[in-house]
C-alpha cells in the first residue's frame, strides 16, 4: 500500500470513529454536567475537602476557584520535583533544577506540558505518575469545567451563577477522564505500548556492549495524554518512541483520543442549549478548518522542493518510517489543531510552508477543534464576534442564542481573543531582540524566526509542541514561556468566565423575523471568515518574514 493510500485510509478509519461516538459521547456529557444526582465517591470528596455540591457560585467566585486551584496545583507539581530525591521510585535521580522545575510546574497545570528537559533522563516514575499524569487529567477537567460554565451562561437567565466548580471538576475527571483513559491505556498495552515501573533493560549491541533502554509507565500516561490534550510524553522523543507509539494502529487511536472529546462537545453544546443544530454549525467550522490545514501540510511535505526532498520523493526528514507523509501529516494536525503537543514527528524538519500550516493551525486559536473545554469556549468567543460584526452591518444589536450582545459583552470576547496574539507578538519580539537568543536557534533567517515565533505560538496557546530547533534553557526562555502559558491560559479564562456572568444575568430576547439564524451555513461562513479574518490580520506579517520567506526561497 502506498503512503497516500494509507494516510487516506487511516484518516477515513478516523473519521468513522469520531462519528460513531459523537451523539452517544456527547449525549453523556451533557448527561454528567446537568444531572442532580452525585455518586457516593463525589459525596466522599466533597466531604473530604468541604465542599457543598448544592450551592452555586458566582463568575467571580467561580474563577477564584479555578485560579486557586491552579495556583496550589502549580505549588504541589513543583515541589514534587524538587523533592525528587527522597520520593519512591525517583531511580536515583536528583531534584529538579528551580528553572526546570517552575517551568514544568506552569506547564502541566495550565494544559500546555511544554517540555525543556528529557523525561527520562530528568523525572522518576513517582513524579511522571504522581505529579504529571495527575495534572493531566486535572488541568483538562478545569478546561472542560470552564467551557461548560460558559455553556451555563448562554442557557441560564436572569441568574447569577455559573453552577459549581469543584463539582464540575470532579464530575469531568471521574465520569469523564478516568473511564475513557482506563479503557484507552488498557488497549494500548495490548498493542504494545509499554508499562513498566522498571528504571530499563539492558540490550546487547553488535560490538558486543551492552546499553540500557528506559522503560517507563508509559500506556497509563500515553492515554490521557492524548485524551486530555496534554501531549507531555513519559519519553524525549514523544509520540514518535516505539514505546510510546509503536505502530500505525496505536498512531490511529492516539488521534482519536486527541479529537474524541473536544469533537463530540460540540453535540454537548447542542444538547444543553436546546438545539443540536447549534452544535453541528460549530462543528462544520471545525471541520473545515482543520481539512484545509491538513491538506495545506499534507501536499507541502508530499511535494517539497529541495535537492534532497526531490530525489527522495517527498520531505522524508524528521518523519517515523512507520508512519510516513500522511500518517505524520494527520498527527500533526491534529496536535496543532487541538491543544496537545504531542508529535509523532519533527516539526522543526517540515518544509517551510508544511512547519507554516502547523504553525498557523495555533495561531488560529486551536479552535479546530481545539483542547478539552478550551476549544469548545475559544470558538464561542469568535462567534460572539461573528455576530457582534454582523450587527454592525445590518445595524442591529447583535444577539446570540438568544442573548443580546452588548458592550460588556464584546469586551469580555475582546479580550479573551487579543490574549494569545499579544503573547506570542510581544514574546516573540522581545526574545528576538536579545542577544543571547542567536546561540539559542540552531538556523537563522526566515527558519530561525519560524522557530522563536513557534515556541511563543505554543506557550501562548498551551499547545506545548516545538520546533526542536531552538534551545530555551536558559533562564530567559524558561521564564518568559512560563509566563506566556500562565497568560495565555488565565486571562482567556476570565475573560470567558466574565462572558458568561453577564450573558446569564440577562433575560432571553425572544426570536423575530430581524434575527440572524446561527444553524445555518451563513452563520458557519460568517465565523469561519472571521476566525481566518483575525489570524491574518494579527499573524501575517510574521508568518510573511518566517515559513512564507521559507517557502518562497
Amino acid at each position: 500500500m502506498s503512503d497516500t493510500a494509507a494516510g487516506l485510509l487511516q484518516a477515513g478509519l478516523l473519521l468513522v470513529a469520531l462519528a460513531a461516538v459523537y451523539k452517544p459521547l456527547g449525549d453523556y456529557m451533557a448527561r454528567v454536567f446537568s444531572s442532580e444526582k452525585h455518586t457516593k465517591a463525589e459525596r466522599g470528596l466533597y466531604r473530604l475537602f468541604r465542599v457543598n455540591p448544592g450551592s452555586e457560585q458566582h463568575w467571580k467566585t467561580y474563577a477564584s476557584a479555578v485560579i486557586g486551584f491552579s495556583f496550589v496545583s502549580v505549588v504541589f507539581l513543583y515541589l514534587l520535583q524538587r523533592l525528587q530525591a527522597i520520593l519512591p521510585w525517583s531511580l536515583g535521580k536528583e531534584p529538579v533544577s528551580p528553572a526546570v522545575a517552575f517551568n514544568t510546574a506552569v506547564s502541566f497545570v495550565t494544559n500546555t506540558n511544554w517540555q525543556s528537559y528529557s523525561p527520562e533522563a530528568t523525572m522518576g516514575h513517582f513524579v511522571q505518575m504522581a505529579g504529571l499524569t495527575v495534572q493531566n487529567f486535572l488541568s483538562a477537567a478545569v478546561g472542560l469545567s470552564v467551557a461548560v460554565a460558559v455553556v451555563r451562561g448562554f442557557v441560564r437567565a436572569k441568574t447569577d451563577r455559573l453552577g459549581n466548580f469543584w463539582v464540575d471538576l470532579t464530575r469531568g475527571t471521574i465520569r469523564i477522564m478516568l473511564p475513557i483513559a482506563f479503557v484507552a491505556a488498557i488497549v494500548l498495552i495490548a498493542l504494545g505500548v509499554v508499562q513498566s515501573l522498571k528504571s530499563g533493560v539492558d540490550v546487547l549491541n553488535p560490538d558486543g556492549s551492552t546499553s540500557k533502554i528506559a522503560l517507563a509507565p508509559a500506556a497509563s500516561q500515553e492515554a490521557i495524554k492524548e485524551l486530555g490534550t496534554n501531549g507531555g510524553g513519559i519519553f524525549n522523543a514523544n509520540s514518535a518512541h516505539p514505546f510510546e507509539n509503536p505502530n500505525a494502529w496505536t498512531n490511529l487511536i492516539e488521534i482519536f483520543l486527541i479529537l474524541v472529546i473536544p469533537v463530540s462537545l460540540t453535540r454537548t453544546f447542542g444538547k444543553l442549549v436546546g438545539n443540536t443544530k447549534q452544535g453541528y454549525v460549530l462543528l462544520s467550522v471545525m471541520a473545515t478548518l482543520f481539512t484545509a490545514m491538513l491538506t495545506v501540510t499534507w501536499l507541502s511535505e508530499a511535494h517539497a522542493s529541495g535537492p534532497a526532498s526531490l530525489a527522495a520523493g517527498a520531505n522524508l526528514e524528521g518523519k517515523e518510517q512507520r508512519f510516513g507523509i500522511g500518517l505524520s501529516s494527520l498527527f500533526a494536525t491534529a496536535t496543532t489543531g487541538t491543544s496537545t503537543g504531542a508529535v509523532n514527528g519533527a516539526h522543526d524538519s517540515y518544509s517551510g510552508l508544511g512547519g507554516g500550516g502547523v504553525l498557523l493551525n495555533m495561531l488560529l486559536g486551536e479552535i479546530s477543534p481545539g483542547g478539552v473545554g478550551t476549544g469548545l469556549y475559544g470558538i464561542l468567543v469568535m462567534a460572539v464576534i461573528a455576530m457582534f460584526l454582523a450587527g454592525l452591518m445590518v445595524g442591529r444589536t447583535p444577539e446570540y442564542l438568544g442573548k443580546k450582545l452588548g458592550k460588556r459583552e464584546v469586551t469580555c470576547a475582546a479580550v479573551a481573543m487579543l490574549a494569545m496574539p499579544t503573547v506570542v507578538l510581544l514574546g516573540s519580539g522581545i526574545a528576538l531582540m536579545l542577544a543571547d537568543t542567536p546561540a539559542a536557534m540552531t538556523n537563522s533567517g526566515a527558519h530561525g524566526l519560524s522557530e522563536v515565533l513557534y515556541a511563543y505560538a505554543s506557550a501562548g496557546n498551551n499547545n506545548g509542541s516545538a520546533f526542536g530547533g531552538l534551545t530555551v534553557t536558559n533562564d530567559w526562555f524558561q521564564s518568559s514561556l512560563s509566563v506566556a502559558m500562565l497568560l495565555g491560559r488565565f486571562i482567556p479564562i476570565l475573560a470567558v468566565l466574565c462572558l458568561a456572568g453577564s450573558l446569564a444575568s440577562q433575560r432571553k430576547v425572544p426570536e423575530t423575523a430581524g434575527t440572524l439564524p446561527t444553524t445555518g451555513p451563513l452563520f458557519g461562513t460568517m465565523l469561519a471568515g472571521t476566525i481566518v479574518l483575525v489570524a491574518a490580520l494579527t499573524f501575517i506579517p510574521a508568518l510573511a518574514l518566517g515559513p512564507i520567506a521559507e517557502a518562497l526561497a
